[in-house]
Formats: structure tokens, C-alpha cells, sequence
């Protein structure tokens, strides 16, 4: 495979499609150990199991690389860009950075697959322009079709038996808007519609629920906080008003915010507003403290749904 990074003065994204364990970890390593070699930070964010494949592959080179089990930090995709990539690249600003990020394994729900497909696209908008590579291993033997054919519009880049070949259906704004549908919810659902005037009532009510539904006493705080952020949000931008919905749904606590606002930017709650600039942390916090976010947002209304292991 050649060096995706040849002549790195911008973002690279390619998508790498494997077969086996063995064309997984030589396409792998071979990438991490030419930055090494090239004095660049790496850090390789993939599955447990495949972790531990490349750690022992690497051996005593691997005690330069950042491990990141992306099982744990990932498993809402929506985190993966703010609180793995980002927060490597920034840490080192001034130099040529590389990564190794598998978002996307057999093991992914239906339920997540939409956040993570998001996710690939917003890659290319959260980068663009730095001095970063993103190498996005795809398991073509056991992943569907439809997600092979998702990460050629996510990714400008396909490496496949080692050739590495532009990607001629490469829109990943489009796969952005294709994954912005409408979330269908149980019937039953609690419901409960608040203003300014009720919003510690709606925090309160909600975490009553969630006990009820048998949230663990380990979980409340990062209930509490969700919802007093997304429910403030509503309020400020939303119309000034909102309607929050809670229900269980299988291992899961699942809970909602709908109100009449419209979220512009794609990339908000994926990445840290400067440092200076106070406020612009509500969605990123939702993001950090939830197993999943999936967002439907249109002119005149936005749904923002939260998943919390039970």
C-alpha cells in the first residue's frame, strides 16, 4: 500500500477495505509504522479485539502509538470526532498527525449505523484543511453492501487488495442528509411540553421516569445534565419552548427533546468551541455523556434523541 500521506500539506481520508485478520493487521501497521518512522503522532482508535492485534504486532513500537478502544470512547459515534480525533490532532497542531479510526464494526446496531455513517462524512468537514490522515478500516467480508457503499461516499480515498483508487461516488453531504430522517418513536411514550418557566420541572420529571425505568443511580448525573442542556437549548433557540418524551426501549433508556429550532451546522456538538468564546458546549456535553445521539433537524423543528444503557 503507498504512503496515503505523500505530500501531507492537507487532510487525507481514505477508507481501507479488508478481507482478513492478516490484510487487516499488514495494511495497518504498515501505515502506523511509516509515520513513526516519519517523526508523526499516531494514535489508533479500532475495536477491542482488533487493539489488541495490532499492539502485539507492533510490539515495542506500539509504546509511541495512543490506543483508543473504540468500543468504549466511540461507542456514540457522535464523541468520536470532539473527544478522540480532535482532541489528538490539537493536542499536536504544528504537526502532521495520523490516525487509525474504526468507527464502524459487524457489532454496530441498526439503531447506531445512521450516527456512525454521519459521523464518516463530518470527518472530512471537521478536518479540512489540517495536516491530518485518517486511515477508516471497513471489514468488506462481514460489513453489508450498503455500508461498503456508504464509506465510498464518505471517504475521497478506497484502498481495496492494495490499490488505492479515488472514489468516484465520493458525497458525503449527501449521506449526511440521507441519514437525517425522521426517528420514529413508540407509542405511550411519556410526554411532558415545557417553556422557561418549567424547565426544572421537566429535569425533575424526567429523571423520575428514567428511576422508574430503571436507569442505574450511577447514570442520573449524566441524565441531569443532558437534559437540563438540551431542554435550556430549546428555550434560548428553539422557539422558547419544547416537548421532552422518555421511554425504554430493549437494554436501553431512550429520551427526547423536540422543538422548533433548526440546527445549521452539521458540526454542531462534534467540535470544542475556542477555549475564549463562552457558551457553544451544550451539545458537545450531550454527546459526552450519552451512548448515542441521533438528530433529526429541519427548518422549523429539531428532535435530538438520547440513549443511556440501562
Amino acid at each position: 500500500m503507498r504512503d496515503v500521506t505523500a505530500g501531507d500539506a492537507t487532510f487525507t481520508h481514505p477508507a481501507l477495505f479488508y478481507r482478513d485478520q492478516c490484510e487487516y493487521v499488514s495494511a495497518n501497521v504498515s501505515f502506523i509504522r511509516s509515520g513513526l518512522e516519519a517523526g508523526e503522532p499516531v494514535a489508533v482508535a479500532v475495536p477491542q479485539d482488533n487493539l489488541k492485534l495490532l499492539r502485539g504486532e507492533l510490539g515495542q513500537d506500539g509504546a509511541e502509538v495512543r490506543f483508543v478502544d473504540m468500543e468504549q470512547e466511540g461507542r456514540n459515534p457522535g464523541r468520536i470526532i470532539p473527544r478522540v480525533l480532535r482532541a489528538f490532532a490539537d493536542a499536536h497542531p504544528h504537526r502532521h498527525v495520523r490516525l487509525v479510526g474504526e468507527p464502524i464494526w459487524a457489532g454496530r446496531s441498526p439503531t447506531e449505523y445512521p450516527a456512525c455513517a454521519q459521523h464518516e462524512a463530518l470527518i472530512n468537514h471537521a478536518f479540512a484543511g489540517r495536516r491530518v490522515t485518517v486511515l477508516c478500516p471497513y471489514d468488506a467480508a462481514r460489513l453489508a453492501p450498503e455500508v461498503l457503499a456508504d464509506a465510498h461516499a464518505t471517504h475521497p480515498v478506497v484502498i481495496s487488495d492494495g490499490l488505492e483508487l479515488s472514489s468516484g461516488s465520493y458525497a458525503p453531504d449527501h449521506v449526511i442528509a440521507a441519514y437525517n430522517q425522521p426517528l420514529p418513536r413508540p407509542p405511550g411514550a411519556f410526554a411532558f411540553t415545557f417553556d422557561s418557566s418549567l424547565l426544572p420541572d421537566a429535569r425533575h420529571l424526567l429523571l423520575e421516569r428514567a428511576v422508574a425505568l430503571g436507569l442505574p443511580p450511577g447514570r442520573h448525573d449524566d441524565l441531569a445534565l443532558a437534559v437540563a442542556e438540551l431542554t435550556t437549548n430549546s428555550v434560548v433557540h428553539g422557539g422558547g419552548s419544547g416537548t421532552a418524551r422518555i421511554w425504554a426501549e430493549g437494554d436501553h433508556l431512550v429520551w427526547e427533546v423536540e422543538d422548533g429550532g433548526h440546527i445549521g451546522d452539521p458540526l454542531a456538538g462534534r467540535c470544542p468551541p475556542p477555549p475564549d468564546r463562552p457558551g457553544g458546549r451544550g451539545l458537545l456535553l450531550v454527546h459526552y455523556v450519552s451512548d448515542l445521539v441521533r438528530t433529526h433537524t429541519v427548518p422549523g423543528g429539531t428532535t435530538t434523541r438520547c440513549y443511556l444503557r440501562r
